[in-house]
């Protein structure tokens, strides 16, 4: 084993550095159309679990808390269709191990009221640094890397510290991966808002935005 680490101290970088595979950083999002049934694990994100609070055979709509927080790092599980819930089940998840998730047999396309659908971006913020935290909290955001850490955690910035910067991470550090580089040619304009509110809710007052830049 020492030798291999021997021989890591020479790579200028450091790592493995694959070539990239950005094969759909040219083409427009799309909308996928609805499946017959969705099984969403309560487990999206690192820190414990969230609590289930549906039933089987109950309906439930779009965005809809499904699981709620339990815990503080953890994270509002909410659904993505609208349907009956069948079963609450242990089922082998992406990282190969059996946690509980909920079943959702799609029915139509009814979206909880507390979804705001109009078209229009809403550029102003009335919210304190408070409210903007606890709305983050209730929608469940989550990061969108490996550890999917939540959102709310992050925002809670201890008393005794002061925060000079907030950095928006556009940089996609895996060979296939394009979701941030189409967000931003796409929504280029709810991204400055929504960055915005996070320098409200952190108090500071400039930010950067991290993007990696390929030859």
């Amino acid at each position: 084993m020492s030798g291999l680490f021997e021989k890591l101290k020479t790579f200028t970088q450091g790592g493995v550095h694959p070539a990239d595979e950005k094969r759909s950083a040219g083409v427009p999002t799309s909308v996928l159309s609805l499946p017959k049934m969705v099984t969403i694990p309560i487990s999206q994100h690192i820190g414990k679990p969230a609590r289930p609070v549906v039933e089987r055979g109950e309906m439930v709509k779009v965005g809809q808390v499904i699981a709620t927080i339990e815990g503080y790092v953890s994270a509002n599980i909410h659904a993505s269709v609208s349907g009956k819930v069948g079963k609450i089940d242990n089922v082998i998840d992406s990282s190969g191990y059996r946690r509980t998730a909920i079943n959702i047999r799609v029915k139509g396309d009814d979206w909880s009221d507390s979804i705001d659908r109009t078209p229009d971006l809403v550029k102003e913020c009335e919210l304190s640094s408070e409210e903007i935290i606890k709305k983050v909290t209730e929608a469940g955001i989550v990061g969108q890397g490996g550890a999917a850490f939540p959102a709310h955690v992050k925002l809670n910035v201890p008393r005794d510290k002061k925060l000079d910067y907030l950095i928006v991470n556009g940089v996609e550090c895996e060979p296939y991966l394009t979701a941030d580089h189409r967000l931003m040619l796409e929504n280029p304009e709810e991204i400055l808002v929504g960055t915005s509110i996070l320098m409200k809710a952190l108090n500071v007052k400039k930010a950067l935005m991290a993007k990696l830049l390929r030859s």
